[in-house]
This record gives C-alpha cells, structure tokens and sequence, in this order.
C-alpha cells in the first residue's frame, strides 16, 4: 500500500512541519496579502511559511494561549484564518473555526458554550467583537496586538490523539449553529480518504480552490495538499476578474470551490472559458450542483479529457459520497444521483425515522457510515446523540439508493415542500435550461406554497418569456421574487440560508 495512504491521526501542527520538511520549497501563492502574517506576502514556500506559523504560535504563548484552552478564531476569509489554527495547535489550544458572517449575538452563544474562550480577530470582525459583552477584554486578542506581541520560543504540546483538538460549525440554515468536535483521531479518517482521492491527480502541479477556511473541509483539503507535496493557491476573493485573473496567469491542474460559486462563475466561464484551459480536475463539496452548471466549465477546458469530481458530504462525518463527471457522462447523468462511497471509508444507507433500514427505490432519511465521524456538538451532546443510530449518522437529508447503489439526494428533510418532489431537481432543471439565471432557490412563501428567488445575470436580464415557458408544466409555483445574488443570505460556504429567506417572507 502507498505509505501516503496508511492511517495517521491528524495533528495541524505536526502535519504541516513535515511537509515543510519534506517539500521546503513548495509554492503557497494567494490573490491578496495576509493580515496575520505580513512577513509572508502572496507567494512563499511551505518552509517560511512554517516559519511565520513558529512566531505566531510563540506570540500566543505570551499572550496567555496555552494547552486546552479554546480559542474562537473569528477574522476575514483568508488563509492566514488556517495558518493561525496551526499556531494555536502548536501549543494543543483548541482552535473553534467561526465564520465572520455571524452576528455579535451568536458568538456570545459560542463564548458561553466554549466558557470564554480566547478571541482572535482583525479589523474585519473588531466592530462584532465590541459588541459581544460575556467575553473577558484581556481574553480578546486583535491581529494588531498578536503581531506586537513578545515571541519567546515554548516547546509544542500534542493533545491526546482522541479528545477535543479543532471545532468548526454546522451552517447555521437552521437556526443557532452548533460547535462541531473533532479529534486528531477522526481527522485522520478523513485525511486518509482526501489522500486517497487526491492520488488520481496525474501529477504535482498547483491546485487552486476557493472554500471558506472556517469549514472542517478546508482543514482536510490543506493537510492532505500539504502532505502530498502539492503546491496550493487559496483564492480569497470570488468575483470573476479576480479569479480569471489568478487562472489565467498561474495555470492550476486542479480548481475546487462550494457548488453556489461554480453556479457564480459560470458567466465567466461562458464569456471567457480560456480562464479554465488549464484545468484538468474541478471539485466541489457540499451541495449536489446542477448538470449545466458542470458541463460548462468541462467545455472550457474540454481539450484536456477534464474530470469534475463532486463529493456530497456533511461537516459531522466528512466528505461521504463522489461521483466523477465527463462531458460523455452528463447526457445520461441524473444530476440528483451523488453517487457511491468510498470502499473500506464510507457509505450510505435509506432508513425511515427510526431507523429502520428501507429497500431500494423507497424514499426515506439519508443516513451515513463515516471513520472520521465528529465526536459529539460542544455541550450539546445530547442534540448530536438524536441523529446516532449505532454506527450510522442521520444526516438530515431526504433521498433513495437504487439497486446498484447509487444515492439518489432529494432535499434537506426541513426543506420538504407539501406537492413538490424535490425543490432540488426543479432548481436543478431551471438552471439548466435557463441561461441567464444565476441562482434558483424554491422556499415556502407565508402560506407555505412555493417561492421562487431567482438571481438573474445583470449581463442578460430577466426573460419573463422564457420562464414561464419552463415552468408550465411543472408544478405550481409563485411568481418569482428577484434579488442580486449578493443579496442572497448565505453561510460561509456559500449554502442559500433558506429558512432566513422564508422568515423574511413570513414577516413580510
């Protein structure tokens, strides 16, 4: 078996100094600078990068960081958000990965639940943190006071393999997000199947993604990357020119992002595929994403037989289920089929709500057998517990498996519409068949029927025409309400947060 591929826990620190020790003078290039670590610039080595990881991790030590303690990090989406985490890891404090997006209120939630916690922020965040007022000044530590901070040189600590070592957070689309728990034990399971997935990358040239730091994905993608020997570039900002700008001067093999920022570029990759001439291999996580929205960005680079891999999964158990999509394979490709897990990993199953295990074809609960499984929701135990049936997870989500296997998604079990069989595939076949639409979200208005928000591309306009034409034969929905995409409320992977825009409605 390849060594890369044997079982190792994960630890952040210890991963990323062997990789800068095996691979010192691999690339790490970005589109715009990092605030935590000015020393750096947009394009360094694995190596100095460690470096700056030392000197931060040495400056928490003198600011009262230590072993155990929880250390929300709560900043603007850049990668120096990761960088910082494998500081904190270096003394075993538990970095809790928050989303800048979130309200002042929701992190008192987290500073109660962590029992105040350190706070590491920048100017991004500094207004929220003003506000929060359960959270000890002394334990609330700016970008600006870390890097005046003293580094005198403190010995690593690795925190025992199975307990508590990094959290991130469930979405938040449906309600208060919970502090999800992951271990150096369960992280491993994950690495081990990123790693196995990123072996069928024909050679070692730069990957570029574009994912939100604060998601447990984020994590499992860099440490694989890095102990692989891949040269990476973490792309902060998402509109178009940039990222044709970064593209097109860099060439990466391999291009990642959450499914709603490939429906983004789409445009993009319409108006100006050479962006994507040099991509061999797009990914996405998260959310099933639509059959055009592949099939364009497999056209912009259809010289180089290209391979769009999607992988449905959930932060509690890691990536789960993939699919590999050709050009070939999308004129028969039910966009809804997720595929099949991985041998030996993970895999799936359909059970009713008490978890009793349902034949093929039968729509019921979609529930996972993940290694990496999360270890429990930080003082919320008993609400992760709700969704454990032995070995298998219940991951919210509504579906059917074929006979062969093949895990079909439907909705979300809160997202389930009375008449409609899955707002999903009517998404799906809208933004198909409509160019000019840039997002489809169907919710439930204030009488509960079907809402449409659509996203239009301000480069087309709305084709009333050509909607209407569309949906005659589906099932009845509203006259749809039109917003700019940016307008749309999401998380911090860009997931629509539907019951925000259904709460909206209803007070409206």
């Amino acid at each position: 078996m390849n060594q890369l591929l044997e079982y190792q826990p994960l630890n952040l620190y210890t991963n990323y100094l062997d990789a800068a020790l095996k691979n010192p003078e691999t690339a790490i290039i970005h589109d715009e600078a990092l605030p935590a670590f000015p020393e750096i610039g947009t394009n360094y080595t694995y190596q100095l990068s460690h470096e700056a990881i030392l000197n931060r991790a040495y400056q928490l030590a003198s600011l009262g960081v230590k072993a155990e303690d929880k250390i929300i990090i709560f900043k603007s989406s850049k990668f120096d958000t990761y960088l910082l985490a494998v500081a904190a890891s270096y003394l075993g404090a538990v970095p809790a990965m928050i989303s800048y997006h979130f309200p002042a209120e929701t992190i008192e939630v987290f500073v109660d639940r962590l029992e105040n916690p350190f706070i590491l922020f920048d100017d991004e965040t500094a207004a929220k943190v003003a506000k929060v007022k359960n959270s000890s000044p002394e334990k609330q530590i700016s970008i600006a006071k870390l890097l005046q901070a003293q580094a005198k040189e403190v010995p690593q600590v690795e925190l025992p393999k199975d307990t508590i070592a990094y959290m991130t957070h469930t979405s938040g689309t449906t309600g208060i997000p919970k502090l999800i728990c992951h271990s150096a034990n369960s992280m491993g399971w994950r690495t081990k199947w990123q790693k196995t997935i990123f072996t069928k990358i024909a050679e070692k040239k730069l990957v570029g993604f574009h994912i939100s730091p604060v998601h447990s994905r984020f994590n499992i993608g860099i440490s694989s990357l890095m102990a692989m020997g891949f040269p990476m570039m973490p792309l902060s900002i998402s509109n178009s020119d940039s990222v044709s700008k970064m593209l097109i001067k860099y060439q990466p093999i391999a291009l990642e992002t959450h499914p709603n920022n490939f429906v983004q570029w789409t445009s993009l990759a319409k108006r100006q595929p050479e962006a994507f001439a040099s991509v061999r291999y797009y990914h996405s996580t998260f959310d099933a994403i639509n059959n055009a929205t592949m099939g364009r960005f497999l056209k912009a680079s259809e010289k180089n037989d290209p391979i769009f891999l999607q992988v449905y999964g959930q932060s509690e158990c890691g990536p789960m289920i993939l699919k590999a999509h050709t050009l070939e394979s999308l004129k028969t490709s039910d966009a809804r089929d997720m595929g099949v897990g991985l041998e030996g990993l993970t895999e799936a199953r359909i059970a009713d709500k008490d978890g009793n295990v349902l034949p093929a074809m039968t729509d019921g609960h979609i529930q996972f057998l993940s290694k990496g499984r999360a270890l429990t929701y930080y003082k919320e135990d008993d609400r992760f517990q709700e969704t454990v049936f032995g070995p298998w997870w219940d991951s919210g989500d509504y579906g059917f498996m074929n006979e062969n296997g093949h895990l079909f998604l439907k909705d979300r079990q809160v997202d389930l519409i009375e008449k409609i069989d899955s707002n999903l595939a009517i998404e799906d076949h809208l933004l198909d068949a409509l160019d000019f639409l840039q997002e489809v979200i169907i919710v439930r208005a204030k009488d509960n029927s079907p809402q449409p928000i659509l996203a239009v591309d301000p480069k087309q306009g709305m084709d009333w025409d050509a909607w209407w034409e569309q949906v005659t034969d589906l099932p009845h929905l509203n006259k749809p309400i039109i917003m700019d995409w940016d307008e749309i409320p999401r998380t911090a992977t860009m997931k629509v947060q539907r019951l925000q825009i259904e709460k909206t409605l209803k007070e409206k």
